[in-house]
């Protein structure tokens, strides 16, 4: 069977810090399969010999007994039933509640939060801020600060999973009605209808698994670069800061102020630039659109589909049924996607790390852990390699965050942030691979250009000059 998430390739491995340490984890097949959150069209939710090692249901229902039966089949009736959209989120929910009750790996359950880790870390995130105030011209983005746990997090979480996969589902759920010829439709309604509701119910078992196995592994609600929680609310869940810094020799308070940096980091970029959001969920969107469908090999799966075998579906699935298109857009989407998340890691790792060095001793170590967490397939790796076929590459992680500091000290942390500004004045997938090029690129004064423009709105005639920027001179003289 495909290792692969409906066939989706992942780009060629690179020699890096953590690659090796990657394959042996993924050949160990120890604990929830961290290779594989996410689990579509994968054998065992629950890694192997785990729950739903070789059946789709199983990971919904459990190890059956008799007196489960009941159960069993009113969640199946409701499972064919099902008539939303391409993913039945309740049954979503229901899966990733269900998987966080069961604890994680190394037997540790989920908590509420009580009034001192509530109180820890309001006081960390409101340390962070004024850390992060000499360190970046953004102004805060957190308006509260929270401490979740970890059924929190899938509550909060779950609307942005929404928009993140519906576009991909909605694809690969459009395509099993399109496969029969027009007349044939309408006298296979009943069947195509199952087939839809078996997707989504798929899809949605599938998804909360993944969702349930990440809310034991995250620290906030920003882990994976992008912004899952609601706006303006920094949050981290104390329980898994725990289980991060336990063998690490950190003071917990230290640990928990270096991650609360980080979440605060990510909360200044999307307050405070209002286009990033948008950019990256589209260019997931754009990666959707471009998805084609073997539609020959969906066809044989139709005419020879048997509702009592639900596993065959599940079967094609795994087989390499759903390919991404080869097509100028559809890899502009994929390095508009990996360059733009390089880009906010990059910022975030370089910022916090400016705030922390002088005043945390452990800030050196903290640092590389997570790089090297990223590296070995943390959850961002894991979440968008199986997503959407997108594999984070810590190289680009390393270049962007090397690219911001050099920025920094070249044009002072003010004209590092105002790129921001703009997508367009973004460094781009080639400025990362020659970061001193871009750093020391004569740029033009865009003040310049905004008066040239509001002059011509005002009919004064006048034509400005259009000058470079003098410090961008003097660099490129070095």
């Amino acid at each position: 069977m495909s290792d692969t998430p409906f066939g989706f390739g992942l780009p060629p491995e690179e020699p890096d810090d953590g690659d090796e340490g990657k394959k042996k984890d993924q050949q160990s097949g120890g604990g929830q399969d961290p290779a594989n959150p996410f689990g579509f069209g994968l054998p065992g939710f629950g890694g192997p010999g785990g729950p739903g090692g070789d059946n789709p249901l199983a990971a919904m229902f459990g190890s059956l007994n008799p007196t489960d039966l009941g159960a069993a089949f009113q969640q199946l009736g409701q499972m064919l039933s099902y008539e939303g959209g391409p993913v039945n989120w309740d049954m979503a929910k229901q899966i990733a509640r269900q998987t966080v009750s069961q604890g994680t790996p190394d037997g540790v359950k989920d908590a509420s939060i009580g009034p001192a880790e509530r109180t820890a870390v309001q006081e960390a995130v409101r340390l962070a801020d004024l850390w992060l105030d000499d360190a970046t011209s953004l102004p805060s983005g957190s308006g509260s600060a929270v401490a979740w746990s970890r059924a929190e997090w899938v509550e909060a979480t779950l609307p942005a999973w929404k928009e993140l996969v519906d576009p991909v589902a909605e694809r690969v759920g459009a395509a099993m009605g399109d496969v029969l010829p027009e007349e044939m439709q309408a006298m296979a309604g009943p069947l195509i209808g199952m087939m839809r509701s078996m997707g989504g119910a798929m899809f949605g078992t599938q998804i909360g698994q993944a969702v349930g196995v990440l809310a034991g592994e995250v620290v906030g609600s920003t882990d994976i670069g992008l912004p899952l929680g609601p706006a303006g609310r920094a949050a981290l869940l104390p329980a898994n800061i725990e289980a991060f810094g336990k063998d690490l020799g950190v003071p917990k308070d230290e640990v928990r102020l270096y991650l609360a940096l980080r979440e605060a980091a990510h909360q200044r970029l999307f307050a405070h630039v209002p286009w990033l959001r948008s950019h990256l969920f589209g260019a997931v969107d754009g990666y959707a659109r471009g998805i084609k469908v073997d539609t020959a090999k969906l066809e044989d799966v139709v005419g020879q589909f048997d509702p009592q075998n639900p596993e065959q579906l599940q079967d094609a699935l795994q087989q390499g049924m759903f390919q991404p298109e080869d097509t100028p857009e559809q890899k502009a989407a994929l390095a508009r996607l990996e360059t733009a998340l390089a880009l906010v890691e990059g910022w975030v790792d370089a910022v916090v790390h400016a705030a922390a060095k002088p005043r945390l001793s452990s800030a050196d170590a903290l640092r590389e852990t997570l790089r090297r967490r990223r590296a070995t397939g943390g959850p961002a790796e894991q979440t968008f390699a199986t997503l959407i076929g997108l594999e984070l590459r810590p190289r680009r992680l390393r270049d962007a965050s090397r690219l911001w500091a050099s920025l920094t000290d070249a044009r002072g942390v003010d004209g590092r942030d105002a790129l921001w500004a703009h997508p367009d004045m973004l460094p781009t997938a080639t400025d990362l691979d020659d970061p001193d090029g871009f750093v020391h690129r004569e740029q033009l004064d865009f003040s310049e250009l905004d008066k040239m423009l509001g002059e011509a709105a005002g009919g004064s005639g006048e034509k400005p000059n259009l000058k470079k920027d003098d410090d961008s001179k003097d660099d490129d003289t070095e």
